[in-house]
């Protein structure tokens, strides 16, 4: 008898653990990390900045992000931007996506000591339905931000 009672409460104990858990994780983000300057653009590169706003009622899934046709960066819905130098030149800007759209990638020319800001969306709805069991894909979009805009929505000094 002493042993199923052991049991019970062992098994509230991991009951009670396991929902704070799931409360810690549903009062929002975490509080997105300082944001370190990044430093100047080195001469003869130019940078890439990719970011996320975050948005409680979209996906939660990382964003892969190409320059053309290569992985460049992994974008966090809460988590800091990130940036990549590159060379001088011609970019075809693209995330990995489920869904197929319009207007999904973008390419942009960038010359030496610019700056580009790429704002990650998604639309998990775009891809999505069921019967039974509803089921949701991540759809991801590129647009081209105004430095002033993204830096504002990246907290970054401006």
């Amino acid at each position: 008898m002493s042993s199923s009672l052991g049991l019970t409460k062992w098994l509230r104990r991991i009951g009670g653990v396991a929902g704070l858990l799931v409360l810690a994780d549903c009062a929002g983000p975490p509080s997105q990390m300082a944001a370190v300057p990044a430093g100047p653009v080195s001469p003869g590169q130019a940078r890439i900045w990719f970011y996320r706003v975050y948005d409680p009622s979209l996906s939660r899934n990382l964003a892969n992000v190409d320059l053309n046709g290569a992985r460049a960066a992994t974008v966090s819905p809460s988590g800091p931007p990130v940036f990549v130098d590159v060379a001088p030149g011609r970019y075809h800007i693209s995330p990995e996506t489920v869904g197929i759209d319009t207007n999904q990638t973008r390419d942009v020319d960038i010359g030496s000591g610019q700056t580009v800001y790429a704002k990650i969306l998604d639309d998990p709805t775009w891809v999505s339905g069921g019967d039974r069991t509803n089921y949701q894909r991540d759809t991801f979009y590129v647009w081209l931000m105004p430095p002033q805009v993204a830096q504002a929505e990246m907290g970054m000094p401006m």
